[in-house]
C-alpha cells in the first residue's frame, strides 16, 4: 500500500473503513490551477476524506505531535501531509512549504479550527472559531491564479471510540495544552458522510493589493469570514 500515490492511499483507508462518501457540487473544483483547501475537520479520516472527495492529491498542515508518534507519523508521511514545526518555528514554516507547494501548482489543504475538535468531540454540525493563517498565506502568497477551496464535511453517521491517552501525546508535544488533561483522544469514523464543495474565492491582484497597511486586517477578515460562512451554509444543508 505504501508505494502508491496518497490519493490511491486515501481511497484505499476509506474503503478498509468502509466509509461511505456522497459528494456534491464537484463542479467546483477548479482544475490545472494552485488551490488551498479550507475544511472543517473532526476526524483523524478527514484527510483521506477530503482527497477522495476532490480527486486530487492534497497537502496538508497538520498538528506537529503527527509527525513526532511512531505509525502516526509514517502514516501521515505516505498521505503527503507536512507536520506543523514547533511553536517558536511554526508560522515561518508552514508559510515556506505552502507556498512552494503552491508555487508547483499543487493542492494544499488547512483546518483552520485547529486541534480543539479533534480533541474535544463537537456535534458533526458545528464548527469552531477560525484561526486566520491560512488568509494570510493566500494573500501573501506570490502565486498566479490561486484558488482558496472552502469544502464541509457534513457527517450522518459515525462512531466515537477512545484513541490514546491526552497525557501520553503531551510527551510527542509539550506545547499544546489540550494534551495536559485526563481523558482519551477520540477517534472519530464516519460511516457515511456529505462532502459539500463550496464556492471558490479566488485571490485577485485587487486582494492583493489591499493586503498592506490598514487595509490588511479588513482584507483578511474577509477572506476568513467567507470561508467560515461558507462553510456553515454547507454544513446546514448537508448534516439532515
Amino acid at each position: 500500500m505504501f508505494s502508491d500515490s496518497p490519493l490511491q492511499i486515501s481511497q484505499f483507508l476509506l474503503s478498509t473503513l468502509s466509509t461511505r462518501m456522497y459528494v456534491y457540487h464537484e463542479d467546483r473544483v477548479p482544475h490545472d490551477c494552485p488551490v488551498l483547501v479550507v475544511s472543517n475537520h473532526r476526524s483523524v479520516i478527514d484527510a483521506p476524506l477530503l482527497m477522495g472527495a476532490i480527486k486530487r492529491p492534497i497537502r496538508f498542515a497538520c498538528h506537529h505531535y503527527m509527525g513526532q508518534v511512531p505509525v502516526m507519523r509514517e502514516i501521515v508521511n505516505q498521505l503527503g501531509c507536512f507536520p506543523l514545526e514547533a511553536p517558536e518555528h511554526r508560522q515561518k514554516g508552514f508559510f515556506e512549504k505552502a507556498i512552494q507547494l503552491l508555487q508547483h501548482r499543487q493542492v494544499v489543504g488547512v483546518f483552520p479550527e485547529g486541534a480543539k475538535p479533534m480533541v474535544q468531540v463537537t456535534p458533526p454540525n458545528k464548527m469552531g472559531d477560525f484561526q486566520r493563517g491560512f488568509a494570510h498565506l493566500a494573500l501573501r502568497a506570490p502565486v498566479k491564479n490561486l484558488a482558496v477551496l472552502p469544502v464541509a464535511i457534513a457527517s450522518l453517521e459515525e462512531t466515537i471510540n477512545s484513541g490514546v491517552p491526552l497525557r501520553l501525546l503531551s510527551f510527542f508535544d509539550r506545547s499544546e495544552p489540550l494534551f495536559d488533561s485526563p481523558g482519551w483522544h477520540p477517534m472519530v469514523i464516519y460511516r457515511r458522510t456529505n462532502v459539500l464543495i463550496g464556492r471558490p474565492r479566488w485571490i485577485s491582484p485587487q486582494m492583493r493589493e489591499q493586503y498592506q497597511g490598514k487595509q490588511a486586517k479588513s482584507v483578511v477578515a474577509d477572506l476568513s469570514n467567507y470561508c467560515h460562512q461558507e462553510i456553515a451554509d454547507l454544513l446546514r444543508q448537508g448534516c439532515y
